[in-house]
């Protein structure tokens, strides 16, 4: 893939600070959202599912994780690596300002390790999106490190091999993570329970409102280690996306990236992309007393 000059493009940048007091929606953790009927004549309550979309989620950013512009003042920072075929970044933008996050993102190329570190100095998470080769070094691994043992997220994307470069690279330096391989997906899965291979691991933060969402379509397969627990199996079985919750820090390690800007209208995308974020602002552990 081809590769272009280094630039960053600002499309908000604000200091990390106060959060609503409430940032969850009530229907947090629960897959299959029902709203409580009451009974004037009877006094009995009935719960009843919500009207879902086309794929069978939940209709309605009420039925996010979070709750719209919770998250006003925070930023993401992303180091987006790999921009071929039309990756823009532009659809994660737009779900991911719902919420009110803005977004730092540099592009086709990482910065200096020191202006990374300052510009981490005012957000709440960053994001990796992987290419094929290593651009990352050691100095930003120092940096990354110190951003995320002080409790902020960290999602690192790849995809299928060899685009998980620096994915791979982060992921062991953090956590003894990584992905490996290249499955052709194409595929919608539901929930994972005993009877299926594929599927979201139900009633986590992250799945809140999901009940299907999209695989991607050339995926990398994450190795299991104690540190990692699954979040998303792909349509055979393997794991497509992971998560890391260990002494106060999160992190996600996901071999989809291409779930950020290819049948992005599929199921569930968005809400997974703007759960995940809300999910690795680590509310519980910096602001939840």
């Amino acid at each position: 893939m081809k590769t272009k000059s280094l630039f960053f493009i600002v499309f908000v940048i604000l200091s990390s600070g106060f959060l609503n007091a409430q940032v969850y929606n009530a229907c947090k953790g629960q897959n299959a959202v029902y709203e409580e009927v009451y009974d004037d004549q009877t006094g009995d309550v009935t719960y009843v599912p919500v009207t879902t979309d086309q794929y069978g989620n939940a209709a309605g950013s009420q039925y996010d994780l979070a709750i719209d512009s919770a998250f006003q003042g925070e930023t993401i920072a992303v180091i987006h690596l790999y921009t071929g075929e039309g990756f823009d970044f532009s659809l994660p933008l737009s779900a991911l300002k719902q919420k009110g996050f803005g977004v730092y993102r540099w592009m086709n190329a990482p910065p200096p390790a020191d202006s990374l570190r300052k510009v981490l100095e005012n957000c709440c998470q960053l994001w990796i999106i992987s290419s094929s080769s290593q651009m990352l070094n050691q100095e930003h691994i120092d940096v990354i490190k110190d951003f995320f043992d002080a409790g902020h997220g960290v999602y690192i994307w790849g995809d299928n091999q060899p685009y998980y470069a620096d994915a791979n690279y982060v992921a062991q330096a953090l956590f003894g993570g990584q992905m490996l391989g290249n499955y052709f997906g194409d595929k919608v899965v539901g929930l994972k329970e005993r009877n299926t291979m594929g599927g979201l691991v139900p009633r986590h933060l992250i799945t809140t409102g999901l009940q299907y969402v999209y695989e991607g379509i050339t995926i990398a397969t994450i190795q299991e280690n104690q540190m990692l627990q699954p979040l998303i199996y792909n349509s055979e079985g393997n794991i497509v996306a992971a998560y890391y919750e260990h002494d106060g820090k999160r992190a996600i390690l996901d071999g989809g990236f291409t779930r950020l800007y290819v049948a992005w209208d599929n199921a569930g995308t968005g809400r997974y992309v703007k759960n995940a974020a809300a999910w690795l602002v680590n509310y519980e552990h910096f602001y939840d007393e």
